[in-house]
């Protein structure tokens, strides 16, 4: 490709609306921060889609569907007098695949009462539903 070749492409309409396009995605995002901070965990599941679809991974283990999903991270953060934590996104990177389909990874970071920490990684796929943009495919790791 010539270089003026790349600038046209660059330049063109095509270009301009996948940067634009990432707004609703990256809201999603900060609807799960702000969801899971205030400890909601039902608000912070609104950002999943509602489907037995749904695919959620984590280390070894391989949830589907929405109700498991919800049931799992209730086990893991709200049983047994155990608490959400104050989560935050790093290194967050939004890209939209195309229409009503997109890309999201980095680190998520998790800071509890007791000065513990939890920390890891996550790649989502999300898709435009009539509802809004839903994740349907989660794979987070933790270290």
């Amino acid at each position: 490709m010539t270089p003026a070749a790349a600038v046209l492409l660059l330049l063109s309409p095509l270009a301009a609306p996948a940067a634009a396009d990432a707004a609703p995605v990256r809201a999603v995002l900060d609807a799960q921060l702000t969801a899971w901070n205030r400890g909601d965990l039902e608000a912070f599941m609104e950002t999943y889609w509602k489907s037995p679809e749904l695919l959620f991974q984590s280390n070894a283990a391989t949830t589907r569907g929405w109700q498991a999903t919800v049931e799992r991270y209730r086990q893991r953060y709200l049983s047994d007098g155990r608490e959400m934590g104050q989560l935050r996104f790093e290194e967050l990177d939004v890209e939209v695949l195309g229409p009503g389909v997109a890309f999201a990874r980095g680190a998520w970071r998790l800071a509890f009462r007791e000065g513990k920490t939890a920390q890891g990684r996550f790649t989502l796929l999300l898709r435009e539903k009539p509802e809004g943009w839903r994740i349907v495919y989660d794979h987070s790791s933790g270290e």
